[in-house]
Formats: C-alpha cells, structure tokens, sequence
C-alpha cells in the first residue's frame, strides 16, 4: 500500500512541483487548498506530468471543523507537508492580520488534527525569513534567531515556535522537519506547471517573466543602495524542482524514523548569493530577451542580502540543489511562453 501524504497549499506554485515528485517517488498525495492564490486546472497540468490525479478537497485550513472533519476521513495519513500560507513579505506590511490569522490558525489547526487523529509526521515550510537580517554570511541553521523585518517572516518564527512546543507536548506522537527555503524559481521541465501569481506578481522571476512577454511595461528594483556589489539586494535563488526534491527526502526520513530529533531544521537554498541586477542581467543573458526595468526606493520589509550556508542540509539529508541559476531561468520563461502562447 502506497504511502499516504497531505499537501497543503499542493496546487500552488512549490506545492504542485512537490506533489509531482511524491507522485514520482510513489506517495498517494492528498491535496487540500483554498485556491486563494492558484488555479484549479494545476490539477490536470500535474496529471499530465505523472499520469496520476492527486486526491483534491477545496477548503481553508482556518476553518477548523472542515479540518476535524476531513482527518476523520482520512485516517490512513502518514504525514503532512505545510505549504499553504499567504507569503508575500510587501503584502503582509500592508496586511499584517491577514498573514498572521492565516499562518498561524492554519497551522494549530492542523497540528490539533494531527495530534487527535494520529498523524506523526509534518514537514514544514519555512524560509530564511527566520533569520532577519543575519550577522555572519552565508548564514547557517545554528545562527541566532533575529526580529523579523516583516509580518510575514515574524508569522514563520512564531509558527516554527507552535511547532516546537506543539511536538514537545506530544511526547513523541509527532515529528516535524522545518525547511527554511530561500528563494524558489523556475518550472517544470516539461513546462505544465510553473509560477503563476494572481493579479499583479509579488515575486521577482514572474515580474521579470511578464516584463519580457510585455505583460508588463516595466519591472521595479526596489533599492539600489544595499551594501552589495552593485547596490541592489541579494538572494539565494533556487530551482523550485530541487526544492520540491528536498520535501521528497524530508518526507522519507520522518516516515523511515530516520530523523535525529523530534524537531530539525534544514536551510534548503544554493549557497550562493546573486544581487537583483545580477539575477535580471543573468535572465538577459539566457533568453536574449532585453528588460525595461528602473530602480526605485527600497520595499518595507525587504532585508539586505541572505544566502544559505548549505552544508548540514547537504550532508544530513543527502539532499544538494543541481540546476544552475541559467538553467532555472530558461525554464521560468519556457514556461512564460508556453502560457502566453508566444513563439
């Protein structure tokens, strides 16, 4: 019998590539979600990819008795994967109640189910928002915790301390991994599902993607006095893939027992850090498509310059992300093209 996960948030952008890696991996993946900031027919797009159609329920995870009731269904769980949350950081400085009713009720919510229904397992996602603007970089799993520069990464803090006091109380009933993810990018190599935002792009690949489709007459670089080599911000971007990968190890290990604490935390990203400027010269460079963009003030919220320290995750998983900053970039404007019909 096929092991069974529940993926939250799993028609979304990082939770539609990790369902088709646990389908590929043989997992019978559950999906719940709102459609609050996805599109019902990632569903067919993954049943393309894998031949195999997840099992889908719409409802929001704060509506705790649409949560009790649907583990009463589902008793055969094994684990869980957390992805559904809003995570814009400029939204949440304007929309502060909204990230932290979502975040945070969705997630207690599930961990109530979970520990009621005997479900022993949950991967987390996490970000490198926990850490602020860290001192020391690349910045490591071990590095003190600093004050969250936005609503949103202060929901992520609060939700990794739910969920170490909520697997200490269990006594050992749960187990959780924590993935701090950096900064996921890209499609799908078959080009079926990517990132898709609705309404206008939060994240910056999109904006950039839209901007070369002329979707968008131009992209906005917020900041160009950082303490970088050109000014603009730097971040550690990843290919949403190798992150979907990465929820596939973490699942193994909590469901083969073969995690070292009730709770780990794992940095997923590169290791290497690309400022704004270097990232859009880098997509120029690879599609040959030129960008109209200009620089304007900083964004509330926004942090200086993270990148990972990768070293535990690569050594303790078994996990290391592949694809090349050009190779991720291709894939995200294939997969522009692709869904704007352009040749």
């Amino acid at each position: 019998m096929k092991k069974q996960v529940l993926v939250t948030g799993g028609v979304g952008y990082i939770g539609s590539h990790t369902v088709v890696e646990l389908q590929n991996e043989g997992f019978e993946v559950f999906i719940v979600d709102n459609l609050s900031n996805s599109n019902i027919e990632v569903l067919d797009r993954i049943e393309k990819i894998t031949g195999i159609r997840p099992h889908f329920e719409e409802f929001d995870l704060c509506d705790r008795t649409k949560v009790q009731a649907y583990f009463q269904k589902h008793e055969n769980l094994e684990a869980i994967i957390h992805f559904a949350a809003s995570k814009a950081v400029g939204e949440s400085v304007e929309k502060p109640l909204l990230y932290y009713r979502n975040n945070l009720v969705s997630l207690m919510n599930l961990l109530e189910a979970m520990d009621q229904y005997n479900v022993p397992s949950i991967v987390f996602s996490s970000s490198c928002t926990v850490y602020g603007q860290p001192e020391v970089l690349p910045v490591t799993e071990e590095a003190p915790i600093q004050e969250a520069t936005s609503p949103y990464g202060n929901t992520k803090q609060i939700c990794e301390e739910i969920l170490h006091d909520s697997i200490s109380a269990y006594n050992g009933s749960v187990r959780g991994i924590a993935l701090r993810y950096f900064n996921p990018i890209g499609a799908h190599a078959t080009a079926e599902i990517g990132e898709l935002p609705v309404g206008v792009p939060q994240n910056l690949v999109p904006y950039i993607t839209q901007t070369a489709a002329g979707l968008r007459d131009e992209l906005s670089i917020f900041g160009e006095d950082y303490d970088t080599a050109d000014g603009t911000a730097v971040r550690d971007y990843i290919h949403v893939v190798d992150l979907a990968k990465a929820h596939v190890v973490a699942i193994r290990r909590l469901v083969e027992e073969n995690n070292k604490k009730p709770l780990e935390f794992f940095n997923i990203g590169t290791g290497t850090g690309l400022t704004v400027l270097q990232l859009v010269q880098a997509f120029e460079k690879v599609t040959g498509k030129p960008l109209n963009y200009k620089i304007v003030g900083r964004r509330a919220g926004d942090i200086e310059k993270v990148w990972a320290e990768t070293t535990f995750a690569n050594e303790e998983l078994g996990w290391k992300a592949e694809s090349s900053v050009e190779e991720t970039l291709a894939s995200a404007w294939i997969w522009e093209k692709k869904i704007r019909n352009l040749d």
